[in-house]
């Protein structure tokens, strides 16, 4: 497995020490704290912030001198909102490729990017991204809000996420499939919960200190159907002017703490009891550069949005999440702390079916936070009120991982 480029110099530093030498290693005895998580973490988001807000404004110019202005849909599709939207017109979209570039640039300064977890989290982000990319290409061109039909889309989705399930269910450092007894049995390949190992396939939840099921085979379905729903959903919740952005960033705050916590054996399978792998906690880093990109777009995407993320973030976003709540095994908790994103995708999927069975809508829009706006609140309310309870649902489900 490839080193971060911080541990180049980490490893130079140790070298130094062992001979005997007092020279440069102890001018830069500092290089110390590369070889902590915690602080390759944190500098993983003070870096993508850095190079969202540095980039961020040349992408902008980039994207208007292309003439890649967000289509808004018409008065005749969405009536009283085309109103309120008006102003949005021309603002250029695609940018969720400056969060797709920060992470990635961060992650392969900060974390060791073959670790396999990292390795699924970002090629799921990037292939995912990809698509929403060539979504939003078509948008641009045609000038229509409708971009690649919805089942080539989903198809493309489906296909991408069974690549990332197999991929998790198969390698040995995730699974521990191939590794030999005493290895899986010593914590040194696949999962452990309390002083036992456990199958990839097995379903946790904080509140039960034991796998709630085990889905063997049947997992990779499984895990697929969260990386596809999670990146739907943030797709669905991006309507707004950062809305998706800062909900992104409570929820991958959420899960950077959970990577750590997980990699870290005493606090996993002694106090919390919860599902441990050695390299899981690699994963923190990548999670904390998204934290750190959302931060940056943010800078640019908060109300009056300068730039949007469009299909090209949202989808790449919601990719990574959904695969990074696989990989902390918390697939679960994924529906309390990403509870907006839900509440969000639910909304459509009551709507949709209320009016197919009885005719009538649940909501003046959805989703559901364009029922908001039309009920009269203003779109910063709307905004801050969500971002609002994604933090409190994040709380809540980090709260969960002590009771019992």
């Amino acid at each position: 497995m490839l080193p971060a480029i911080y541990d180049f110099w980490y490893t130079a530093f140790q070298a130094e020490q062992l001979a005997g030498h007092s020279g440069w290693a102890h001018t830069w005895s500092f290089l110390n704290l590369f070889q902590y998580v915690t602080f390759r973490a944190a500098s993983a988001g003070l870096l993508a912030f850095i190079v969202s807000v540095m980039v961020g404004p040349r992408v902008i110019r980039k994207l208007i001198s292309l003439k890649v202005g967000q289509p808004i849909r018409t008065a005749e599709e969405v009536h009283k909102l085309a109103e309120l939207h008006g102003g949005k017109i021309g603002t250029p979209t695609m940018g969720g490729a400056l969060i797709i570039g920060a992470v990635i640039v961060s992650t392969l300064i900060c974390a060791r990017p073959l670790n396999p977890f990292i390795a699924v989290c970002a090629c799921t982000m990037a292939a995912c991204g990809l698509l929403g990319f060539c979504d939003d290409y078509k948008k641009v061109k045609e000038k229509k809000s409708d971009g690649i039909s919805s089942r080539k889309k989903m198809g493309w989705q489906i296909f991408i996420a069974l690549v990332a399930a197999s991929f998790i269910y198969f390698k040995t450092e995730i699974s521990g499939f191939g590794a030999s007894a005493k290895q899986v049995a010593d914590g040194l390949a696949g999962y452990r919960l309390g002083d036992k190992s456990i199958d990839i396939g097995a379903i946790c939840f904080p509140l039960f200190k034991f796998p709630l099921v085990n889905l063997h085979l049947l997992i990779i379905p499984f895990f697929a159907l969260v990386i596809v729903g999670c990146s739907n959903a943030v797709n669905l919740t991006d309507g707004l002017d950062g809305l998706a952005t800062g909900t992104t960033i409570s929820v991958a705050l959420s899960y950077a703490f959970l990577a750590y916590l997980a990699g870290h054996f005493y606090m996993a399978t002694e106090y919390l009891v919860i599902p441990h792998n050695r390299y899981i906690g690699e994963l923190a880093v990548f999670l904390m550069a998204l934290v750190g990109a959302g931060f940056g777009f943010l800078w640019f995407n908060c109300h009056p949005a300068k730039v949007f993320m469009g299909d090209t973030g949202s989808l790449a976003i919601g990719g990574a999440l959904g695969t990074a709540a696989i990989c902390t095994k918390q697939e679960l908790l994924l529906i309390i702390i990403g509870g907006v994103f839900v509440m969000e995708a639910m909304s459509v999927i009551l709507q949709v079916g209320s009016f197919k069975l009885r005719k009538k809508r649940i909501f003046k829009m959805s989703p559901i936070h364009h029922h908001f706006e039309l009920l009269g609140w203003h779109e910063n309310q709307v905004i801050i009120r969500f971002w609002i309870i994604s933090i409190m649902l994040a709380l809540f489900g980090l709260a969960l991982l002590k009771i019992a």
